[in-house]
């Protein structure tokens, strides 16, 4: 085989592909045995038919595509090497030659990384992020421990008001209709918690338990179901029974109940030093954010459109594995945060662009610095990896094939890409911020359960850092796939850059209901 590099014009190239008429006659060989026995001739059993005897009935290209098939993969494999090419998409090729006897004439067409020029990365100047804990994070967080542990009193003498729980019957119509979803019973409403809908939690309150009254509200014109935006309600309500929460005393005693700690100090002390741990990593975290970004941002880069598509789809399996860890498929996911798969492809285009950039980025750095990771640093990846799926070291590398072992490695030396680049920024000092207050969303799953509550925004699950150790298109799942598949969860592995055929999720039988949400 030879191949020959015709152009390169941006990040397109094209390239000629000579297979000996030795090699291509091997491969139409391997295509009749293949194909001759699915072949009926007068005057023979099935499948034994002559092979010039088929070729001069049905024309010799009958053999041709299978034939194609056996030789291109080894044979594009072995031209972009000679090359020295990186492909990111499927090529395309066009048969200039072809027939017995005669060497397999192809023109490949195949999109490449883009080349680029790596501008000055170290000694970036950049405003020192760090994050304090202050009494007052602690308070709050000693607070919400106290608040998880409240006491439901039950009221009998006295109306709604706010802070209370109100369980509530509900039916809401619009235009005299019921409508999908706007039904509930026992449903616990805390007042003033803005599970609903503006103006709905209001009218509950002043009511009394057994009372049956009607709650008048308009729906948002944002909200998520079109037939509902902007729509006048009406919900039949009925009080059930009405709850306050009544809330432990902070003492020494509260501390035992709560903790393994004797003293309100102790579980104090101990609430600092774990919110001063999220504090440190949230700011490691951002530092990080900040020298990829402002490399993205200085680094000119032509970025071919398959490679942000890439991305994108990759954003799509990583949400349907984390939507499916909750309970709920991708399509649900969407209904409830009211966009279509295509909006949502429009809206993570962006962020996997930024992405895609930082990942050519921090390739190159690994490159030009020259990066190695030794077995021993291998191994104790693989420990931590270990530890994170709670799986024995040795049995989780029995199970990491040669290139499971060696995308590790590539993860590992874009982690130290990161690493450097952090440490050889220059950092202006700053005021200290203080600790960003981290409050964890409602499972998907849990917000769907209750067909009233209020839709937030579930940024987390869409919107992802650009941080080295996550950006790495195809590479960074890797690891994590890999132990995942040892413990039974079967993986894709990639597939390479071969001009092949192209070959849903299940549907989910569950009906959902309609949130009525702001």
């Amino acid at each position: 085989m030879s191949s020959v590099l015709d152009k390169k014009e941006k990040n397109i190239v094209d390239f000629t592909m000579t297979v000996s008429a030795e090699t291509f006659a091997e491969a139409l060989d391997r295509s009749f045995r293949k194909n001759v026995k699915n072949i009926a001739m007068p005057g023979f059993r099935k499948g034994k038919a002559p092979r010039k005897l088929i070729e001069k009935t049905y024309g010799e290209a009958i053999f041709y595509d299978d034939a194609i098939d056996f030789d291109f993969p080894s044979e594009y494999e072995a031209a972009i090497s000679e090359l020295a090419l990186e492909p990111v998409d499927a090529p395309k090729l066009d048969i200039k030659e072809i027939g017995a006897g005669k060497d397999l004439v192809m023109t490949v067409t195949v999109t490449v990384k883009p080349e680029f020029e790596l501008g000055e990365y170290t000694g970036i100047k950049l405003e020192e992020i760090v994050h304090t804990v202050s009494d007052e994070d602690v308070d709050r967080e000693l607070s919400q421990k106290q608040e998880r542990n409240a006491r439901l009193v039950s009221v009998s003498d006295r109306a709604v008001k706010e802070g209370d729980i109100a369980n509530i019957n509900y039916e809401g119509f619009v235009d005299g209709v019921a409508f999908a979803g706007g039904q509930a019973d026992n449903f616990d409403l805390t007042i003033g918690s803005g599970q609903f809908i503006p103006g709905f939690e209001d009218q509950i309150v002043g009511k009394t338990a057994g009372e049956e009254f009607d709650v008048n509200v308009t729906f948002p014109e944002e909200y998520h179901a079109e037939d509902l935006k902007g729509k006048p309600a009406v919900f039949k309500v009925k009080v059930n029974s009405i709850q306050y929460k009544e809330l432990p005393a902070l003492d020494d005693e509260f501390a035992k109940d709560v903790s393994e700690f004797d003293t309100l100090d102790e579980l104090k002390a101990d609430i600092c030093a774990k919110l001063t741990e999220q504090a440190d990593q949230a700011a490691k975290q951002e530092r990080e954010n900040a020298v990829i970004d402002k490399l993205v941002e200085d680094t000119e880069i032509d970025v071919p459109d398959c490679m942000i598509d890439n991305r994108v789809e990759s954003i799509i399996r990583e949400n349907n594995m984390r939507m499916a860890q909750q309970g709920i498929s991708f399509e649900q996911y969407l209904s409830y945060i009211g966009t279509s798969l295509d909006q949502f492809k429009t809206m993570m285009r962006p962020n996997a662009e930024k992405q895609v950039r930082a990942n050519l980025i921090l390739e190159a750095i690994v490159k030009k610095e020259a990066f190695e990771i030794t077995d021993e640093m291998l191994d104790d990846k693989v420990k931590e990896m270990a530890e994170m799926y709670h799986m024995e070291a040795d049995k989780l590398k029995e199970n990491l094939r040669d290139a499971d072992k060696e995308n590790i490695k590539e993860d590992m030396k874009m982690e130290k890409a990161v690493a450097y680049l952090v440490d050889n920024a220059k950092w202006s000092k700053a005021k200290a911020k203080a600790a960003a207050k981290t409050t964890k969303a409602a499972p998907a799953k849990e917000a769907e359960e209750k067909p009233a509550a209020k839709k937030t925004a579930a940024k987390s699950t869409t919107a992802k850092s650009t941080t080295a150790k996550k950006t790495t298109a195809a590479k960074s799942t890797t690891a994590k796939t890999t132990a995942a598949k040892s413990t039974a969860a079967k993986s894709t592995a990639a597939k390479k850059t071969t001009a092949t055929k192209s070959t849903t999720a299940k549907k989910t039988e569950k009906k959902e209901k309609t949130e009525v949400e702001a």
